[in-house]
């Protein structure tokens, strides 16, 4: 038998015997649900925030407040949410959300490694803490840790530290209280204060013990302490004189204790009076909050008790009880003394509050009348969700979503990654949905994206800016609804992708004109026009840029025998690439050397060819332009023409056809030479020119050169930016 087997059997067998088969069956049933629902939490979804916890059924407590709470806050307010317990935790994870909130989670390796890649994709880590347990000179102050052996104090002390590890491992913190965020601010340099708020749920079960509860008897009343924790019973002790007395004085006084309470042994001879209660499900504390009358809350004025939250006072006054606190921390902040409370500082103060709460009973449910009026409005996730939504916001980076058909590395699909690593090295969270594709992770020049399939993965969270890629992806920035800027990057004009009579042609077509708002861009001079004219589109325009320093720059002599490239997929007429052969054909064989170099296509059988190059990897097709000597480029439509720029960044000469790709850089007799299409004995005359004119080889040399480092990426990377930002 496995050793989880082993575990579930003895938990089954201790379940039996301690609660009996209905017990038994009841908790199965709830273990069941959990795993049902944790499997559904793996389920591919696209979400803005995912909790890590640090806490599950150990301490219900705090992962209810300080997970559940505000999850419940953020929901409330359209930021979707996800969960998942510290060491079930995964790389994968970075990939389906926007910003982490670790919660009392202690540092491992993986959630080091985590931190570390969030931080490189630009995406926010917040450490959320609700006590300070993030450093031993903080929980050396609480008497039962002192008391532990020192085995358990060891093991207690190192996860502190690896919790106050973690903390200053993150961006900014997320805490309960002034002094706690004080505390906090030695270890990161940002705090938000998000108080402790009531469910939906909570409150609902508090109006329904408010209902419920049958009159209370008149002839007592009964004061309750409902700690939660052993760590309190030095609290309890500080006001036990005061409790001793009162009991003796008022034989009408019980006393109700509940929790992992040391019932002292002063007690004892009242012990007729006083109620115990094991610390049990939250859903019943309502119920028995409101069959009481006063709800204690001593604290000692300690900086781990000054940190602490206001829980108990907010509990008490859901069901209209009125709460004695210590004048410490949270409760100082909150309770308007002898309003919707009663603060003491000393034992007389004690003493008096409670004699004067015993006698009065008007008094005390005015007061416990008041709390629940102000909490009510103020301290619910639902009433508190936009406050905190808001904060959380203005510290999440504003993300991007380039939207791509898939991963396979083209002309067009490099220069959208080219701009989703500009705004990721500027430091933008980036990521990239694809139509279908079950890739993860893409690697580019440096920087590593999420990538999410659309097919796969249940898309919730918010996108900030979409980016559309090809007239494919257009639908979804379209009519995704949460979206905040929807943007189309047009680099061709993919209607004529098709040919007359195929359906896409008008559906690519229709991309032009989108129903919903679309900001268009483009890189292209040539886009930006015929958007403007055909279409009534104004495309915002930044220049395509180039890696040249990847091209080998060489001075070409242009002595012996001149090699000329031709590029271009013959198999597509716009290409033209029959007439540049038309060109080279026609020349010397013992002069001329003639290179093709194609991605797709297969040269035609009457071209004259001495080398052809097929599918050239890019990081190779450098080496291939330093090679030769003269690019001649017949294209007649291009959205924008790389094979000049890249010609001329090697230092190198260009012959070519005038297009809307290529005009918005080539001048010609400056960086090149152009000729009209279809003149081939006036291409035949300039490619000659350029072979045995020096002073033209200068002047095109020195521009050409001049022309691509203007298009340098670095140079062109600010005007690309403020296409998004």
């Amino acid at each position: 038998m496995s050793n989880g087997n082993g575990n579930l059997l003895k938990k089954a067998i201790r379940s039996i015997s301690e609660e009996g088969l209905t017990g038994c069956a009841v908790r199965t049933g709830k273990f069941v649900k959990k795993q049902v629902n944790r499997r559904k939490k793996e389920a591919p979804a696209y979400r803005d925030v995912l909790f890590i916890s640090g806490c599950r059924e150990d301490l219900p407590h705090p992962w209810r407040y300080r997970v559940l709470h505000q999850r419940e806050q953020l929901e409330a307010c359209g930021i979707t949410t996800g969960e998942v317990y510290f060491q079930e935790l995964s790389l994968n994870q970075l990939r389906y959300y926007r910003a982490f909130i670790f919660f009392r989670c202690p540092y491992t390796e993986v959630i080091g490694k985590f931190v570390a890649v969030a931080r490189k994709l630009n995406k926010k880590v917040f450490y959320d803490i609700d006590d300070l347990v993030i450093d031993t000179k903080y929980t050396d102050q609480i008497p039962y840790v002192r008391q532990m052996s020192k085995t358990d104090k060891a093991a207690y002390d190192e996860n502190v530290e690896n919790m106050g590890r973690l903390l200053r491992l993150c961006d900014m913190a997320i805490t309960t209280t002034n002094c706690l965020a004080e505390e906090l601010k030695k270890y990161v340099p940002d705090v938000l204060i998000n108080r402790n708020t009531a469910s939906e749920e909570m409150v609902a079960l508090s109006r329904q013990a408010n209902s419920t509860v049958k009159e209370k008897n008149n002839n007592t009343v009964r004061l309750g302490y409902f700690s939660g924790s052993i760590t309190h019973n030095a609290d309890v002790e500080m006001i036990l004189p005061v409790l001793i007395e009162v009991l003796e004085e008022y034989p009408q006084a019980e006393l109700c204790l509940t929790g992992e309470l040391d019932l002292p042994a002063e007690l004892n001879q009242y012990k007729d009076r006083v109620l115990r209660f094991p610390f049990g499900d939250w859903r019943k504390l309502p119920e028995m909050i409101a069959q009481t009358d006063i709800n204690l809350a001593p604290l000692e004025d300690t900086i781990f008790n000054r940190a602490k939250s206001e829980n108990k006072w907010v509990e008490a006054a859901l069901v209209k009880v009125v709460t004695v606190a210590s004048d410490v921390g949270a409760f100082h902040d909150c309770i308007e003394n002898g309003v919707n409370g009663i603060l003491c500082q000393d034992r007389q103060e004690w003493k008096k509050a409670l004699v004067r709460l015993i006698e009065d009973r008007e008094y005390r449910e005015r007061l416990g009348e008041k709390a629940y009026q102000y909490c009510r409005e103020h301290c619910t996730t639902v009433k508190n969700a936009a406050g905190f939504t808001q904060a959380l916001q203005k510290e999440i980076p504003e993300n991007y979503g380039f939207v791509l058909p898939g991963l396979e590395i083209s002309g067009g699909m490099k220069v959208a990654l080219k701009h989703a690593a500009m705004l990721q090295k500027n430091g933008q969270d980036v990521m990239l949905f694809t139509l279908d594709n079950p890739a993860r992770w893409q690697d580019f020049e440096g920087c590593r994206f999420p990538v999410l399939s659309l097919k796969h993965t249940d898309i919730t969270g918010y996108i900030g800016c979409g980016v559309a890629t090809m007239w494919t992806t257009l639908p979804f920035v379209e009519q995704y609804p949460n979206m905040g800027r929807r943007c189309y990057l047009v680099q061709n004009y993919e209607t004529d992708f098709y040919e007359e009579g195929d359906p896409l042609r008008v559906q690519a077509n229709r991309t032009y004109m989108p129903h919903n708002r679309v900001e268009f861009l483009t890189i292209s001079r040539w886009c930006q026009s015929w958007l403007k004219k055909e279409y009534g589109q104004d495309a915002l325009y930044a220049p395509n840029g180039l890696e040249t320093e990847c091209f080998p720059v060489r001075k070409r002599s242009m002595d012996g025998k001149i090699r000329i490239l031709i590029e271009g997929d013959c198999a597509v007429d716009y290409k033209n690439v029959d007439e540049s052969f038309r060109i080279t054909n026609s020349l010397d064989p013992q002069k001329y050397e003639v290179w093709y170099m194609s991605y797709n296509a297969q040269p035609k059988e009457w071209y004259r060819i001495d080398k052809f190059l097929h599918k050239v990897p890019y990081e190779k097709v450098p080496a291939v332009y330093e090679a030769c000597d003269i690019l001649v480029k017949t294209s007649l439509l291009e959205s924008f023409s790389y094979p000049p720029l890249e010609m001329m960044a090697s230092g190198g000469y260009v012959l070519a056809v005038p297009n809307g790709g290529n005009s918005e850089y080539l001048q010609d007799e400056y960086n090149c030479l152009l000729y009209p299409a279809g003149d081939l004995e006036k291409a035949k005359c300039r490619l000659e020119r350029i072979c045995t004119d020096k002073e033209l080889q200068e002047t095109l040399y020195q521009n050409g050169r001049r022309t691509a480092e203007e298009r340098n990426w670095e140079v062109v990377s600010k005007d690309i930016l403020n296409l998004y930002l």
